[in-house]
């Protein structure tokens, strides 16, 4: 792996990887990850990201923090598409 290689290179050449690797490459990768991906899936066992997301939502409750709608971060997200897609 190239050292000077952004997290974002890298999350899109697993991407690829992954959309066309075969089974067996598939299940053994994940075989790899398996508890990290299961540990991160049960994100409200972690008592530290709970109390940070009570934080926040009370924050944004208060009116301290601003918060997006949902149409707003799809916006977002379509814009940022298609800049990437622009270059």
């Amino acid at each position: 792996m190239n050292a000077i290689m952004t997290a974002a290179a890298i999350r899109e050449k697993l991407y690829d990887f992954i959309r066309v690797a075969d089974e067996k490459k598939l299940k053994g990768l994940y075989m790899m990850l398996e508890d990290e991906i299961t540990d991160e899936l049960e994100w409200w066992k972690d008592k530290a990201f709970v109390k940070d997301l009570d934080k926040r939502y009370k924050a944004w409750e208060s009116g301290k923090e601003k918060g997006y709608s949902q149409a707003e971060v799809d916006a977002s997200i379509e814009q940022l598409k298609k800049r990437r897609v622009s270059k």
